[in-house]
């Protein structure tokens, strides 16, 4: 029976709390297994692929070294990002309710490790995660929750991606010029609105591709509407395609 569920899911997460440290102490007086020392390293790009092929070929039996890793901070940042996305590809599906636990962990780069790992596995049914992440304290973990939403589909979390333009976490507050200006994620916000099919999105856009204030983002714009109605706009310079989305513009104005 597939090594009895890997022993009840190594034994109900190592009988311990999900985010519970495993002290430097606690790793040496249980001697640690020869997977977690390698993990112990600063791998180089070869030696994680070594490692990874070792850790496919053991399958279950590396399941427990892997969540100690992934609970362990005194592991490298990357090695536990690494361990995280294994004990997807090494569990599968059945690794999705753990990992998603991750989603809240202290760590960001355990939060962005879990969207990563959930996405790899198209686990559609975190949208609730998904959608929280998507207004994280730390902009990695909004850009993967956005890659995230996209990657799977998600329209019906089109408006909380809309929502990002709203948000000041995705703009550069200015001292000197007493403003404000977006961050690269807005671009990546407005692209996937487009990837999402969002329709109320249609309007806005159109407006903002006529103003200058937005001419950091119009070619994204452009791109999100060639994706919204389903129509391509003409080759050549923004003027061009300005005056093409204007024509868009009137002609669904309601007089």
């Amino acid at each position: 029976m597939k090594n009895l569920r890997i022993t009840i899911f190594t034994a109900l997460l190592l009988n311990s709390s999900v985010f519970a440290s495993v002290s430097t102490a606690q790793v040496t007086k249980v001697n640690p297994s020869p997977i977690e020392q390698k993990f112990r390293k600063n791998l180089s790009k070869k030696e994680m692929m070594v490692l990874r092929d070792e850790i496919i070929n053991l399958k279950g039996k590396s399941v427990s070294s892997l969540i100690k890793v992934m609970k362990d901070k005194t592991f490298p940042d990357k090695n536990r990002w690494m361990a995280t996305f294994l004990l997807g590809q090494v569990m599968g599906k059945k690794s999705a309710p753990f990992i998603s636990k991750f989603s809240t962990h202290p760590d960001w780069i355990m939060r962005m490790a879990s969207l990563k790992t959930l996405a790899a596995l198209k686990q559609v049914q975190y949208k609730d995660i998904y959608k929280k992440l998507l207004q994280d304290s730390s902009m990695l973990v909004r850009y993967q929750a956005l890659e995230t939403v996209k990657t799977l589909s998600l329209n019906e979390l089109a408006p909380n991606v809309w929502a990002m333009l709203y948000d000041k976490k995705n703009y550069h507050v200015s001292d000197k010029t007493k403003g404000s200006k977006r961050t690269h994620i807005i671009k990546n916000v407005i692209m996937t609105v487009g990837e999402l099919n969002f329709e109320k999105a249609k309007e806005p856009l159109l407006s903002m591709m006529q103003k200058e204030k937005y001419k950091d983002i119009h070619v994204e714009i452009d791109l999100a509407l060639q994706k919204l109605y389903s129509k391509k706009s003409p080759d050549g310079s923004i003027k061009l395609k300005k005056n093409f989305w204007k024509k868009i513009q009137i002609a669904n104005t309601i007089i």
